[in-house]
């Protein structure tokens, strides 16, 4: 069984409107006088809600205590699970490459480092939950990515094995994720930082999702 393990934000979507939506309500709810942009501030947004709301803060000059950040982390998930989808969009080509993948006998999977039951009612909002076996979140398995354990337990989830698996992401922690785990890595050139993921090495660089086929069968011959 060959596997092929996605990441979410940033990778198979761009989540990142509806991320700073959710920070910017966040602030809204504390009554400052501060928003993020959507198109300024999306690499932010990737790197998750905390990020946000900590580059939100200290354009104020405000330094939060950890305790108060999760605080205001519950208000920015709240908002986002009631408004998951609003702008969010599958990057071109997505889900008729996932079909294809499926067709040419690979199982497919998805690791990030948003909580499970967020990635969940999204994929489920975008229609491509049916294309995956397995789904691991943040914390899923006590710790996120790049601890392999989370990338170990999806593949294994969707029962595959991790020697005959690669990994298709967009960051830093995705690369990183790979390296511990001695697998390919696919990073995006589409994603949050364009063609800077090409600093990391990446095993193969994508483009476009219609050369994932190619990657995937060159990888995993």
């Amino acid at each position: 069984m060959k596997t092929i393990i996605f990441d979410l934000d940033g990778t198979l979507a761009d989540t990142s409107a509806d991320l700073i939506a959710a920070a910017n309500a966040a602030f809204s709810s504390a009554k400052l006088n501060i928003a993020l942009d959507p198109i300024d501030d999306k690499a932010t947004a990737f790197q998750g809600g905390r990020a946000m709301l900590r580059l939100g803060y200290s354009r104020l000059g405000i330094s939060l205590s950890a305790d108060e950040i999760e605080t205001q982390y519950q208000v920015l998930l709240t908002h986002y699970e009631d408004n998951i989808a609003q702008h969010t969009t599958l990057y071109a080509h997505v889900e008729a490459t996932l079909a294809r993948l499926l067709d040419e006998g690979y199982t497919l999977g998805v690791c990030t480092n948003k909580p499970e039951y967020l990635a969940e009612k999204l994929l489920i909002q975008l229609d491509i939950r049916h294309h995956f076996s397995s789904l691991i979140g943040a914390q899923t398995v006590g710790i996120s990515k790049p601890d392999p354990k989370p990338y170990i337990e999806s593949v294994l989830q969707a029962g595959g094995t991790v020697e005959n698996s690669i990994l298709i992401g967009d960051t830093k922690t995705d690369r990183d994720t790979a390296l511990a785990c001695n697998i390919p890595c696919v990073l995006v050139t589409f994603g949050p930082q364009g063609d800077e993921i090409l600093h990391l090495s990446p095993d193969r660089a994508m483009q476009d999702y219609r050369d994932l086929p190619t990657i995937a069968k060159e990888l995993l011959s």
